[in-house]
């Protein structure tokens, strides 16, 4: 039996973490699988407040929701690519005989 260590790699961001082996090794929020990505696409997409934000996800905290979106503003070509790429559309046409199904 061999016990696998995640390697976690701290950013200049408290409670944003990359974790290998966890989505992609993108920047999440530390001890969850929400991806800063994520909140981004909540918070400037779909219009959520903090408040929203932290409603749906009790577990967060502020700081944490606040952190992810510092770090967006400083990193906005990596998280805007990993928005992109984890898109509908581009899943669209990576998939094409699933989209039209």
């Amino acid at each position: 039996m061999s016990t696998k260590t995640k390697v976690i790699q701290q950013t200049e961001y408290p409670h944003i973490v990359r974790v290998d082996g966890v989505l992609g090794g993108e920047a999440i929020i530390e001890g969850t699988r929400i991806a800063v990505w994520h909140i981004v696409g909540y918070y400037y997409k779909v219009g959520m407040s903090v408040e929203d934000i932290l409603a749906e996800w009790d577990y967060l905290n502020p700081a944490a929701v606040f952190s992810a979106l510092a770090y967006y503003r400083d990193h906005k070509a990596e998280i805007d690519r990993v928005r992109e790429e984890n898109s509908y559309e581009c899943w669209q046409q990576e998939h094409p005989v699933y989209a039209t199904a």
